[in-house]
């Protein structure tokens, strides 16, 4: 046994020697890391191959092992433990690994890198289950399972149980869309992967003890369901009948059964017999489900295993040991070791070098052992070798080997080596090797009855085709009735599979197979052996009564259990190695051998053909691999040859070995010839009629075709001709009326070019029309435009001016609240004015008599007092207006200079005309005002000259009274005087209009004193008084007008503004 310590490396061999043919056990693979401590293993599971495997350690490190190519490698370092694995069916590069913090990775194995990255588990991921199509996985926790899409590595479906009851595990059935769960009350659901719809339930057995199962294994076909847990008891399920078909029980030493697994075997179509059960004690035990046998074992107490993988071929098992440590075994080996039959129990004293190896083996002489039983019934005792001195010769072969020393060995080891089987063979059948003989018939080429060969028997390789068309030939042209027999290729495929290089070899090999083994095989041709069968059924009547008779109660014939196995030689129902090592007993003994082994194989499968009552079923096992311990089968076929009686033994109705003649091959004519020659006469009549036919037939056909092609020809000329004859009369008419129509068209012609002349020129018409009313739509829709912009404009300066009239209405406003404060301040200073006037006149009453000549000279002075005083106040509260105004003013036009320097250009313009309507404005004023202060001196002049005649009237004691009435009156006229010369700046506030009225009501109420004397003064007054009122409205009517125009544009230009704002401000002044 071969031990590999990897340690750190991250490549290299799996083996440093190759492992030899027939060790169970290929190697042992160990990692010891620093300071000589033994990194575990934890997991394994190989690819859809089964020729590499994957395997973790509890350092996270993930390995590939290539058993086939003798390499490993490092492919992942994932840093944590791994508690699964599981390989990408469709993408052959990548697996999937379960890790210790519940999520789950996929790696690919060539670039290393990480392909997608899977979360959902709360638990830990105890196994993983992908399809056979390679789409899904579904990954199992104790506490849910879950289905992922391999495409988007997105999960699909979730399933959630009650926390009473765990999963045991969830997985795939193969070769189908079925998903199989398993929970811990032991209930089994089968689930559709498509729509997850439940399709059956498994019944949980109600007798007996409850199992818990904690293992599962299906076979390959998902037809078997083999479940184990706390108890040596394994229930076998057929899913397809849904029905528990067997209970096994294991050895008593199995308390609990920890991992099934069936081993497949490339012949037994996907339904596996042998069952491998791991319980606790480590040991893994492969049984037989049929026989309930044991076949072998792996692992031991001592060196226990903890979990078992194996290959989807079958080839290889790989166990992960107790101590961490990887065993690779070779399943082929195990079998083997396992069909091997028991040492010798003969030993032979010889004095060569094979005496010496085989005194090694330590064996019992018993007398009952006999290889070749004597005629009488008695028991023979060997002889000293010694004395048998013709016996020795008989047995001596070529190259120096001695057949008795050969079958010592075989009986020992079971089989001949591997190595040297075919130079054995070859030693045992004596070939000639007659190289000339063999040319000769190969020179006569293909034989016609294999020219079809590949149609009835196609095989893949091409070269191995070839070689079996060869041989067949050869037999063919050696014998003519191995061109007749039907199953030649079944007895000769397996020999050119193993001579495929030597073609020659396998030519002598199959020709002496047939001399030999195959005699009497072709009395009753062309029907099966009828003699060769009775013999087998002879020697199964004997040995075995019940089966035979079973056999016959179903109608099964020998045709039908013993003709399948001797027309293939067993290929069918053996694999390479079985089938090899039962060739070398049946080469190595009698050609009766073969007959035995055919009743061997029947008897070692007494009890599934015991079962089987159909004729299907038993066509179907001789025909089909069959879970069969070959080294028991070649023990019972050496008991048949030893126990079965004379009178029955094929020994006596079989001739001995009879090799090939050396120079040329010897004449085979064990064969009713005349019905071979009728059969080859009747062919090759045949094959002439059929020539002669086909010939014929070809004849026929070729002169059927010239036939039909003259008869087609002559029939398309005459049809011709009077298509021609039909095809003229028809063109004359034809002329005759396209002229007719061509006239009409001509006609038709030129009214329609008017007409089109006519519409064209409508057209055109319409045209130039439509184009000219799009015109006018178009100038249409752009003075349109241009009258929203404009009003939209426009609209955008009416609200600016109205906006600046707001501003304008509400400083007039102020302006005008501070008038009336102003007028009522001169009020109040005009009657406390007038208390002193009447005091000085009640004063000057008292002293009228004594001034009388110094009164005009007191009035005047008074008079001219008093308006100087009125001027100064009323210029005082004018400055005091304008300046407030004007501070006012002047801080807004800053604000508007800030805003409008962009426009100061285009009212430049503005501002010029606005500068001549204001001159004109000034100008009208100066008018008006001129005009006003004409009337007030003409009003004042009429006023003096009616003063004038009062003096004189100083007899009559009233006129004094009556001018010292009036007098306060005229003073009191005064003080208004001057607003006259001051309603300049008045009218730049719309409502300082007032104030005259005021002071006339006011006058009135003075003058109310003494109205009979003078009414016609204050009747002229008034009336000049009324006309200055309607002309100065009118007149500020206009201003207002003009100063709502000016006001919008004011904003827009602060030099404009300000310069109309100073003219306005002169004007009124």
């Amino acid at each position: 046994m071969e031990v590999t310590d990897i340690g750190n490396k991250e490549d290299g061999k799996v083996w440093h020697r190759k492992p030899t043919l027939g060790k169970s056990m290929l190697v042992k693979v160990v990692r010891t890391a620093q300071q000589a401590k033994t990194v575990r293993f934890l997991h394994v599971a190989f690819d859809a191959t089964g020729d590499s495997f994957l395997a973790g350690d509890h350092h996270g490190n993930i390995y590939v092992f290539d058993i086939s190519r003798n390499r490993f490698r490092l492919v992942q370092k994932t840093g944590q433990a791994c508690t699964a694995l599981a390989f990408s069916l469709r993408r052959t590069t990548e697996f999937l690994v379960a890790l210790a913090d519940h999520t789950i990775k996929c790696f690919d194995k060539d670039t290393k890198q990480l392909v997608s990255w899977m979360r959902g588990h709360e638990g830990s991921v105890s196994s993983i289950s992908v399809h056979s199509s390679g789409r899904y996985a579904i990954s199992t926790s104790s506490d849910t399972a879950q289905l992922w899409d391999l495409d988007t590595f997105q999960r699909k479906r979730k399933l959630n149980i009650r926390q009473s009851v765990g999963i045991q595990r969830v997985f795939f059935l193969p070769l189908s869309n079925t998903i199989l769960s398993c929970f811990s009350d032991d209930s089994i659901f089968a689930w559709e992967s498509d729509t997850l719809f439940c399709k059956y339930q498994l019944p949980v057995p109600d007798c007996g003890p409850k199992i818990s199962y904690k293992a599962f294994a299906v076979t390959r076909d998902g037809k078997s369901l083999a479940a184990g847990g706390r108890s040596n008891l394994l229930h076998l399920w057929c899913l397809d009948s849904k029905q528990l078909i067997r209970v096994i029980q294991m050895p008593t030493q199995v308390r609990t059964v920890r991992q099934l697994e069936f081993l497949p075997d490339s012949f037994d179509g996907g339904a596996s017999q042998t069952l491998g059960v791991l319980s606790q004690d480590g040991v893994m035990r492969f049984i037989n489900i049929h026989t309930c046998k044991q076949l072998f074992h792996m692992g031991s107490q001592d060196d226990a295993i903890t979990t078992v993988a194996v290959s989807p071929n079958g080839r290889h098992v790989v166990a992960i040991m107790d101590n961490g440590s990887i065993n690779v075994y070779s399943a082929q080996s195990l079998t083997q070791e396992l069909n091997k039959p028991p040492p010798s129990q003969v030993a032979v004293v010889s004095g060569g070098e094979a005496d010496q190896k085989m005194s090694n083996l330590k064996v019992k002489v018993r007398s009952e052992v006999v290889q070749r039983p004597a005629k009488t019934s008695g028991r023979r005792t060997l002889r000293p070798p010694a004395g048998s001195t013709a016996e020795d010769k008989e047995n001596e072969l070529p190259a120096g080997l001695n057949k008795k020393r050969l079958v010592a060995l075989l009986k020992a080891f079971g089989e001949y080596p591997a190595k040297y089987r075919m130079f054995v063979w070859r030693s045992l059948l004596c070939l000639p090797e007659n190289h000339a003989a063999y040319s000769s018939l190969t020179d006569k080429g293909l034989h016609p009855a294999y020219v079809t060969l590949h149609d009835k028997y196609p095989i893949k390789s091409h070269k191995l085709q070839r070689g079996l068309q060869r041989v067949l030939s050869a037999l063919a042209h050696w014998a003519a009735i191995f061109g007749e027999v039907e199953y030649l290729p079944l007895v000769t495929f397996p020999f050119v599979k193993l001579f495929q290089n030597n073609p020659m070899l396998c030519f002598e090999v199959v020709a002496t197979v047939i001399v030999n083994w195959c005699q009497h095989w072709f009395e009753y041709f062309p029907n099966p052996p009828l003699n060769i069968l009775s013999m087998a059924e002879n020697v199964l009547a004997h040995h075995d009564k019940e089966l035979l008779q079973h056999l016959v109660d179903c109608g099964i014939t020998s045709q039908l259990y013993v003709w399948p196995l001797l027309e293939t030689l067993f290929s069918e129902v053996l694999t390479r190695d079985e089938w090899l090592r039962l060739f070398d007993s049946i080469f190595s003994n009698h050609p009766s051998f073969l007959l035995m082994t055919c009743v061997a194989y029947i008897t070692c499968c007494r009890e599934p053909l015991l079962l089987c009552s159909q004729k299907q079923d038993f066509e179907y096992f001789f025909h089909h691999r069959n879970n069969l311990d070959v080294g028991s089968m070649i023990k019972e076929a050496y008991r048949l040859m030893s126990n079965t009686p004379a009178d029955i033994h094929p020994r006596t109705m079989l001739s001995d070995f009879t090799p090939l003649t050396k120079g040329q091959y010897p004449v085979f004519n064990h064969y009713p010839e005349f019905i071979v020659e009728y059969q080859s006469r009747e062919r090759e009549k045949i094959r002439l009629q059929e020539m002669e036919y086909l010939r014929e037939r070809q004849e026929v056909s070729a002169l059927r075709a010239d036939f039909v092609r003259r008869q087609a020809e002559e029939e398309a000329y005459h049809a011709q001709q009077e298509l021609l004859q039909k095809a003229e009369e028809q063109r004359r008419n034809i002329l005759a009326q396209e002229e007719e129509k061509l006239t009409q068209q001509r006609a038709k012609l030129a009214a329609m070019k008017r007409e089109l002349k006519v519409k064209e020129l409508q057209l055109l018409d319409a045209t130039r029309r439509r184009f000219l009313k799009h015109q006018q739509d178009l100038r249409a829709t752009q003075i349109r435009g241009l009258d929203q912009e404009i009003s939209r404009k426009m609209d955008l300066q009416e609200r600016e001016r109205a906006a600046a009239v707001q501003d304008l209405e509400v400083r007039q406003m102020e302006l005008e609240t501070q008038r009336r404060q102003l007028e009522q301040h001169m009020l109040k200073e005009q009657e406390r004015m007038g208390r002193k006037v009447e005091e000085e006149v009640e004063m000057r009453m008292r002293r009228a008599e004594r001034e009388e000549e110094s009164f005009a000279e007191l009035l005047h002075s008074t008079e001219t007092n008093m308006q100087a005083l009125e001027e100064s106040l009323a210029g005082a509260c004018q400055l005091g207006l304008d300046s407030d105004w004007q501070r006012e003013v002047a801080e807004r036009l800053q604000q508007v200079d800030a805003e409008q320097e962009r426009k100061r250009e285009r009212l430049a313009k503005l501002h010029r005309q606005t500068l001549a309507e204001e001159e004109r404005v000034a100008d009208t004023m100066r008018e008006v005002a001129g005009r006003k202060w004409d009337e007030v001196m003409s009003a004042r002049a009429q006023l003096q000259e009616q003063r004038q005649p009062l003096p004189s009237a100083d007899t009559v004691p009233d006129g004094q009274r009556q001018t010292g009435i009036r007098s306060p009156c005229w003073t009191r006229e005064l003080p208004h005087r001057p607003s006259a010369s001051t309603s300049a700046p008045v009218r730049a506030r719309p409502h300082s209009a007032t104030s005259p009225k005021r002071a006339g009501s006011n006058m009135v109420c003075l003058n109310s004193s003494s109205p009979s004397e003078s009414t016609s003064t204050n009747f002229s007054l008034d009336r000049g008084r009324a006309q200055l009122d309607s002309s100065e409205r009118e007149l500020l009517k206009e201003i207002r007008e003009l100063r709502r125009k000016l006001a919008g544009r004011a904003r827009e230009g602060s030099s404009a503004s300000s310069q109309s704002v100073h003219t306005l401000s002169s004007v009124s002044q």
